[in-house]
């Protein structure tokens, strides 16, 4: 974890920012809550508890710098709100989600079944897929 927290530090300050108390709070949380996709205002009452001065549009700035230099990913899941997650750059691809329509739950998905239509839709429309993105939405095993 400190390996990430000096090579944010030098992220940050290659772009002209300083990794602040309120900065290393806010990505404290993401890496706390791995998985749990939190949105804006989840983040900032987590944030909160440990930096009780933080206004929520410190939190917002955060994250959008956060992402922008990505760190974070920003991602949608069709609720109304933006949710975040740690960019573990592990591969040129995003994960997938599963959706619960019930209870609002979301299951990350490793797996990447679709190489094989990215390579037939790129040879067939001469077109370079560089990313794609699949949520599936359903009922979970716990509200069957």
């Amino acid at each position: 974890m400190e390996n990430l927290i000096d090579m944010l530090k030098d992220r940050l300050k290659e772009k002209g920012h300083k990794l602040t108390p309120q900065r290393r709070a806010t990505l404290d949380v993401i890496l706390d809550n791995q998985g749990k996709h939190l949105n804006t205002e989840e983040i900032y009452g987590l944030v909160k508890e440990k930096c009780p001065e933080i206004g929520l549009a410190t939190v917002y700035r955060t994250l959008q710098l956060l992402d922008e230099m990505q760190i974070i990913s920003k991602i949608n899941l069709d609720d109304g709100c933006s949710r975040y997650e740690f960019n573990t750059h592990e591969d040129d691809h995003q994960h997938h989600h599963l959706i619960c329509q019930n209870c609002g739950g979301v299951t990350e998905v490793e797996i990447d079944l679709l190489e094989q239509l990215e390579e037939e839709i790129e040879k067939n429309h001469d077109f370079h897929i560089t990313d794609h993105k699949v949520k599936f939405f359903g009922i979970c095993s716990k509200c069957r």
